[in-house]
């Protein structure tokens, strides 16, 4: 049978999960593109001495069962995918996705990633990549030349080029969309991998099938709200004041315990 210092031991410990999701949130709330996490929890074990509704006597059995909880853990972090505000920049390759889906980039070792980051700016060939230099994928290439950039709301890229008035269509941006986005891996830069979870990558140009569109001259901001984090931190401190409350009161116990018996 678990202590009641046990028991308090694992509540300290899920709730430092806790604190711990919220202030990463809290440290990207102007992260580009960021998508809150929030800590889930879980019961451990009960230990069941006698089931509900065992016998009695001859002919009466028990209305209720004798259990005893055994704590709580962390049973995962669910990444929220809801739409955040955005940003005027007025930079015509910053892209944010109006809707469902994440831009699609290829890392050094040939894996593709996922991002709804879209900070993006030229390579020294003319190709549009992250800020750390990771492609868009399909490839999409503008002409050094090129006078003016333009991404239409379906994706469709176009520049202008010099001693010409109309634009000249150079490629088409495509996004990725998930069965269950919240299953995605994050592994830092803004990005996100494949896993299991998350089902395969479904590709699709932005306003079809569900998938969102392009805004051109815009930037996704974060969807932390400071306040509800801030709330949600002041529940996990008092929280944890409880549950060391609840060790030292088992702490004293026990001590009178061994010191009168």
């Amino acid at each position: 049978m678990p202590s009641a210092l046990h028991i308090a031991r694992s509540g300290l410990e899920a709730l430092d999960a806790r604190l711990r999701t919220i202030s990463n949130n809290l440290a990207n709330a102007n992260t580009t593109g960021f998508k809150r996490d929030r800590a889930t929890f879980e019961t451990l074990l009960y230990q069941t001495s006698r089931p509900a509704g065992a016998p009695q006597g001859a002919d009466s059995r028990f209305g209720m069962g004798l259990s005893t909880g055994a704590g709580v853990r962390l049973a995962g972090t669910e990444r929220v995918h809801s739409q955040g505000g955005f940003t005027v920049t007025d930079n015509a390759l910053d892209l944010a996705i109006d809707g469902e889906g994440l831009f699609e980039v290829t890392l050094p070792d040939g894996r593709q990633a996922y991002t709804r980051a879209g900070a993006f700016t030229r390579d020294s060939e003319g190709r549009i990549v992250t800020p750390q230099g990771y492609p868009l994928s399909p490839g999409l290439q503008i002409p050094e030349n090129a006078t003016g950039i333009t991404v239409g709301s379906g994706g469709i890229v176009s520049a202008v080029l010099p001693g010409e008035t109309a634009p000249t269509e150079v490629g088409q941006l495509t996004l990725a969309a998930f069965i269950n986005p919240a299953g995605l891996e994050p592994v830092g830069e803004n990005l996100y991998l494949e896993s299991g979870s998350s089902g395969a990558p479904q590709q699709g140009n932005p306003g079809e099938n569900g998938i969102g569109r392009i805004r051109q001259g815009s930037l996704e901001s974060s969807n932390v709200s400071a306040v509800q984090e801030l709330v949600e931190m002041i529940e996990t401190q008092r929280a944890y004041e409880i549950n060391s409350k609840v060790i030292s009161a088992a702490d004293e116990m026990m001590r009178y315990v061994n010191q009168s018996l």
